[in-house]
């Protein structure tokens, strides 16, 4: 089988954070393919363009367990069902040595990161049990195999989201129901750039001297693409992934050590 013969036509796809960057990857590789692709995300402008482009789309909170449960009657009332849950929302959370974070934000990040992927599986599984090929992607990241200092919340939460990940492959793969995750690298974008930022700030260098150290991170010396990780959302979702199950795919260039 080649790459070409993918077709996604008949997928009904959920894409969270879904509006823009690697959501937005993800969900333009899934509906390229001729997938249904309903896309969620905070920002409401950014979901009013998601729109303009073609996705069914509404805002959503991911860290809001009431917000979630109605989201999914969405996706049901919008595509009948489900066959692919991406849980791509997140956020960077704070930058700063352990003593001086904010606690709120410390929370706030695992509010995000990881109790939203648990809110998302809980309320989508009445409609994965129903699909014959249903498969979940949650995005982790290189720092949740790594440490990393100064992100001590966000890597935290990316090494629970390996956790879940695992876990509920154990859980769920009787029923047929496939569970693996993403760990990207630096993934070129406004959002590492503003990770670069508060980490010059933190370590006083300068900005591109940090950056130049993001991209050093990698075997390859260079950052990620989002486009990269829509691919390889696209493989862990299609037939050729069948067996492939509890598994944290890295995409990063071969990275070993974060700055």
């Amino acid at each position: 089988m080649s790459m070409t013969t993918i077709d996604f036509s008949g997928r009904r796809v959920l894409v969270t954070a879904g509006a823009s960057g690697i959501g937005l990857a993800i969900a333009t590789a899934m509906k390229d393919l001729g997938a249904d692709v309903f896309v969620t995300d905070v920002n409401a402008e950014a979901v009013d363009l998601a729109k303009a482009s073609g996705f069914l789309a509404g805002v959503s909170d991911a860290a809001d367990e009431a917000q979630v449960r109605s989201l999914m009657t969405s996706v049901y009332d919008n595509l009948g069902g489900l066959d692919v849950l991406v849980n791509n929302a997140g956020i960077a959370g704070p930058t700063g040595p352990v003593e001086l974070l904010d606690s709120a934000a410390w929370k706030a990040t695992f509010d995000v990161n990881i109790h939203g992927q648990f809110y998302c599986v809980k309320y989508a599984l009445p409609m994965l049990r129903q699909s014959p090929e249903a498969s979940v992607i949650n995005l982790s990241s290189a720092a949740g195999r790594l440490g990393m200092a100064g992100r001590t919340p966000y890597s935290a939460s990316k090494w629970a989201v390996i956790g879940f990940t695992k876990s509920l492959a154990i859980e769920l793969g009787a029923e047929g129901i496939r569970v693996n995750a993403i760990c990207p690298g630096a993934v070129d974008g406004p959002r590492i750039e503003a990770v670069i930022q508060a980490k010059a700030d933190m370590v006083g260098r300068p900005v591109d001297e940090v950056a130049a150290l993001y991209r050093a991170q990698s075997a390859l010396g260079r950052l990620i693409d989002a486009t990269d990780i829509a691919n390889m959302a696209v493989f862990l979702s299609s037939p050729w992934a069948r067996n492939v199950n509890g598994q944290a795919m890295a995409v990063d260039g071969d990275t070993s050590k974060l700055f």
